[in-house]
C-alpha cells in the first residue's frame, strides 16, 4: 500500500513537461531573437537539435506567401529532419519572428490572424490535414480540464512566444518564469453590467478559486496598485472606467494576465513613454492604428504571461479566465493553461512567456 501511495504521488512529477517537448524558433536575421534564443535553451534544457532558425526577415505582418514559405514550411522541416513531429508539444517563438498575417475578408470568415494560432495547427498539417485559411478552426483542447496533453489526442502544438519590448524585458520574464511559485492573489475586476457573457466568465473564475486568494470587483471601480498579483483578468481599455495605461501592480514570479481586448497583441513595439489609453474618437493618439491597452505593457510591468489578439477576435474568441486561471493554479503550465481557455485557432491568439512555466500544485 505504502508503494502505491508513493506511485500515486509521483504521477504528476512524471507528467511534467521539460524542454525535451519544446521547439525553440528564433528568427537568424534578427539579431536579439537569437540571443533570445540563446538565453533561454540552456536555462530550460532545450536540446540543441530543438533549436529551428528561421530567415523571415524584418517586420510584424506579412503575407500567407511568405508565412507558408518562410515560418511554416522551414518549421515542418525541422520537425521532419529531427524526427520531433510526435515528441514535441511546445513551439515557442522568440521575438523577432513575426506576428501577424494580412488577409481579406470579415467577422469570423477573415483570412487574417496571428502567426502563433496558425503555427498551432502544424501537426495536423503535417498529418495531411487539409485547413482552409479563411475563419477560425475549433480548439480541440479547449475546456479539456482534466486531459493530459499529449499527442495524437491532440493534433495541435500549443505555440507561446517569448517578448517584450526589448531583450531585457525577454530574460526578465525568462527568469521570472524560473522562479514562479504558487501564491498570491487573483485579481478578477469585471465591468459594466451590460457586459453579460465576459463577466459571467470573471465571476465563474473567483469561484473557482480559493476565496482566501481572490480580489474580486464588481463595481465600476478599477483595481489599481493591487500587490503580491499572480493572476489577473478584466476588460482592459474596454472597461469604460480604465483612464491608466499602467495598472500599477507589483507582480509576484509566474503571475499571468487576460484581458477581453480586441487588439492588445496588435504590436509589440514599444510606444512612446507619454502615450496613453484613448477613445477611438480621438484618432491623433492611437498607437499602431489603435487607441486599446498592450499586452506586452503587462509583461513590461512585470507579469510572466499575458495573452492577447493581433486583429478583432470578437469577445468569444478571447482566453476565457473561467479555464485560465483555475488550470493555472492547479499547476497546469503556462501554456497549457491559455489554450484550454482559447475556443478558436487559425485565429487572433497571442500567448506571451515561456510554455514551461508553472505554478506548481497548490
Amino acid at each position: 500500500m505504502l508503494l502505491l501511495f508513493l506511485l500515486l504521488a509521483a504521477l504528476p512529477a512524471l507528467h511534467a513537461q521539460t524542454g525535451q517537448q519544446v521547439l525553440l524558433v528564433v528568427n537568424g536575421s534578427d539579431a536579439v531573437s537569437s540571443q533570445i534564443g540563446d538565453y533561454y535553451r540552456p536555462r530550460r534544457s532545450v536540446p540543441l537539435k530543438n533549436v529551428c532558425t528561421l530567415h523571415s526577415g524584418a517586420g510584424e505582418e506579412i503575407t500567407w506567401e511568405r508565412y507558408v514559405v518562410q515560418i511554416e514550411r522551414p518549421i515542418a522541416a525541422c520537425l521532419e529532419k529531427n524526427g520531433l513531429r510526435e515528441k514535441i508539444l511546445y513551439i515557442v517563438l522568440a521575438m523577432g519572428v513575426p506576428l501577424k498575417i494580412q488577409g481579406g475578408g470579415a467577422k469570423m470568415t477573415a483570412e487574417y490572424g496571428s502567426v502563433d494560432s496558425e503555427l498551432t495547427l502544424l501537426y495536423s498539417k503535417m498529418k495531411g490535414a487539409a485547413i482552409g485559411r479563411a475563419g477560425s478552426v475549433p480548439n480541440p483542447f479547449f475546456m479539456k480540464r482534466d486531459a493530459p496533453f499529449l499527442h495524437p489526442q491532440f493534433p495541435i502544438y500549443l505555440v507561446t512566444r517569448l517578448a517584450a519590448y526589448d531583450l531585457a524585458g525577454v530574460k526578465a520574464m525568462i527568469d521570472r518564469s524560473l522562479a514562479a511559485r504558487n501564491r498570491g492573489k487573483f485579481v478578477i475586476d469585471l465591468s459594466s453590467p451590460a457586459n453579460g457573457d465576459g463577466n459571467n466568465w470573471l465571476r465563474t473564475a473567483a469561484l473557482l478559486l480559493p476565496r482566501e486568494r481572490v480580489i474580486l470587483d464588481a463595481t465600476t471601480n478599477v483595481l489599481y496598485d493591487q500587490k503580491d498579483v499572480i493572476g489577473y483578468a478584466s476588460w482592459g481599455s474596454n472597461d469604460g472606467n480604465r483612464k491608466r495605461r499602467w495598472l500599477g501592480f507589483q507582480w509576484l514570479p509566474g503571475g499571468i494576465a487576460t484581458e477581453f481586448v480586441s487588439t492588445n497583441a496588435r504590436t509589440l513595439k514599444r510606444p512612446p513613454d507619454d502615450w496613453t489609453l484613448t477613445t477611438y474618437e480621438d484618432r491623433q493618439h492611437f498607437f499602431a492604428g489603435s487607441p486599446q491597452s498592450l499586452s506586452a505593457d503587462l509583461i513590461q510591468e512585470g507579469a510572466t504571461g499575458a495573452s492577447g489578439n493581433t486583429y478583432e477576435p470578437f469577445l468569444t474568441g478571447c482566453a476565457r479566465p473561467d479555464y485560465l486561471l483555475p488550470a493555472y493554479y492547479q499547476g497546469r503550465n503556462l501554456a497549457e493553461s491559455y489554450y484550454l481557455a482559447l475556443p478558436y485557432l487559425s485565429w487572433q491568439g497571442v500567448v506571451l512567456g515561456d510554455p514551461l512555466c508553472s505554478l506548481g500544485k497548490p
